[in-house]
């Protein structure tokens, strides 16, 4: 299978642990955080198009547009969801992403873009200086 636009991926998921903020005690109780979600969504974009990739290659993200409509209380069942909707020269990868809760309220959605680059020692000294 090769990447190709209408391609889906699901992850499951409970609110909690690490997934979780109480805005620095200001809630009272605890939601899905922010950036919780958006890890979700990244990582269900990157496990959609991690199988189609060949040896030597990875993806990373590079931009995030999304809105969080609504919150998802501690211990709640949701589901984010990836979508690759454009495929750029087989190395720029545009996804509609979005979380929605197992009562079907959407709680985020927007786009997520990643690349395809080389993977291992070598390409990460291209991506990140050494110290």
């Amino acid at each position: 299978m090769t990447l190709a636009v209408g391609l889906e991926h699901v992850e499951e998921f409970v609110v909690e642990g690490r997934l979780l903020t109480d805005v620095g005690g200001t809630l009272g109780f605890s939601v899905l955080s922010t950036p919780g979600m958006i890890g979700l969504m990244e990582r269900s974009a990157a496990a959609l198009v991690h199988p189609l990739l060949t040896d030597g290659q990875a993806t990373v993200g590079f931009e995030v547009c999304v809105r969080h409509v609504a919150s998802a209380a501690e211990g709640s069942r949701c589901r984010a969801r990836a979508r690759l909707t454009e495929v750029v020269d087989g190395r720029k990868l545009r996804f509609d992403v979005e979380v929605v809760s197992d009562a079907g309220q959407t709680i985020g959605l927007g786009t997520h873009e990643r690349r395809v680059i080389k993977a291992g020692p070598a390409a990460s000294s291209v991506l990140l200086p050494r110290r």
